[in-house]
């Protein structure tokens, strides 16, 4: 990420920041597939959104090796516990504002 963020402000870094128009992240780094592609193809935003993909994953796979860990020493408490803070993270990952967006433009469709 680091490598990224430098390589980016050689490119970019001399450029002006237009605050006023908000552009949104290209379409290029919203998919894991796209990411990649950009990171094979050495594209510095790419490795830079690789990289947070990275550390967000980070604690989800610590939590589900837990979860395994603690299974295996039979231990049900710390199996629920973990699982339910899982579930947590998990949920919180997911664009829950855009399910409900779809849902109500689907319920004035229909």
């Amino acid at each position: 990420m680091v490598l990224g963020g430098v390589w980016y402000l050689i490119q970019y870094g001399s450029t002006a920041p237009a605050y006023g128009v908000f552009r949104g992240e290209p379409k290029d780094l919203r998919g894991l597939r796209a990411i990649i592609a950009d990171v094979a193809g050495f594209q510095c935003r790419g490795i830079i959104q690789f990289g947070l993909v990275l550390l967000i994953a980070t604690p989800v796979a610590r939590f589900s090796f837990s979860v395994a860990a603690f299974a295996l020493q039979r231990d049900r408490t710390y199996v629920a516990i973990t699982l339910f803070v899982l579930g947590v993270r998990l949920f919180s990952l997911l664009d829950v504002h855009s399910w409900r967006t779809a849902k109500c433009v689907l319920d004035t469709i229909s």
